[in-house]
């Protein structure tokens, strides 16, 4: 029995790990959306992230949530699928912005049919300040122990100061910041794994 047990977990881990990117801004030529696009570059062995693009979903109505637009549907599914959730987000008014708030609604709703319960989930950001995103990514955290998810503590990608690490196209091109962002990744996929074993062995 153990050899058996032994083989069934090796498969298990072999099994890529599907992350969902989120960039929380609209803005063409967006710092964030350049973090999520070299996210997408570096996604390491195991692991491949397909992005999502909150744009064009309508303001949460609590009399529209039995009957929600087309995106929130297919938002829903694409977090369903995925295995953890990689969020990107600049900072507004010391917060996330209002259209990654948006969007968390309405997947989050109607009341128990949660997409984002026990997903893990990991958290980039980019700002021209120094501070670079830690209130927004911190109340971000915030909103996850509502939401019941895992998200993962270290390390962390606060890149600040960026307006000079990006090159004419948009791509973010600073070696430090990609080698954050490559451990913040790897770190991710362990996490999942890990979280995937736990809730596993607790079902069997």
């Amino acid at each position: 029995m153990i050899p058996v047990l032994l083989l069934n977990k090796e498969v298990h881990m072999a099994e890529t790990i599907r992350i969902l990117g989120i960039a929380g801004s609209l803005r063409n030529g967006s710092y964030n959306r350049g973090v999520l696009k070299a996210a997408v570059e570096l996604a390491p062995e195991g692991a491949e992230i397909e992005t999502f693009d909150i744009a064009g979903f309508p303001d949460f109505n609590q009399d529209d949530e039995q009957n929600p637009a087309e995106i929130v549907t297919r938002f829903k599914e694409k977090i369903r699928a995925a295995d953890a959730i990689l969020f990107v987000t600049p900072e507004y008014n010391y917060s996330i912005p209002g259209v990654l708030k948006n969007a968390i609604d309405w997947a989050s709703r109607p009341y128990g049919d949660s997409a984002w319960s026990d997903k893990p989930a990991a958290i980039m950001g980019a700002s021209i300040g120094a501070v670079a995103t830690a209130r927004a990514q911190y109340h971000l955290r915030q909103m996850m122990v509502f939401l019941d998810m895992h998200p993962l503590n270290q390390p962390e990608v606060m890149i600040g100061n960026c307006a000079d690490k990006y090159d004419a196209e948009g791509n973010l091109t600073d070696d430090t910041s990609r080698e954050f962002i490559s451990k913040q990744l790897k770190a991710l996929v362990e996490w999942t794994r890990r979280i995937s074993e736990k809730s596993r062995h607790a079902g069997s």
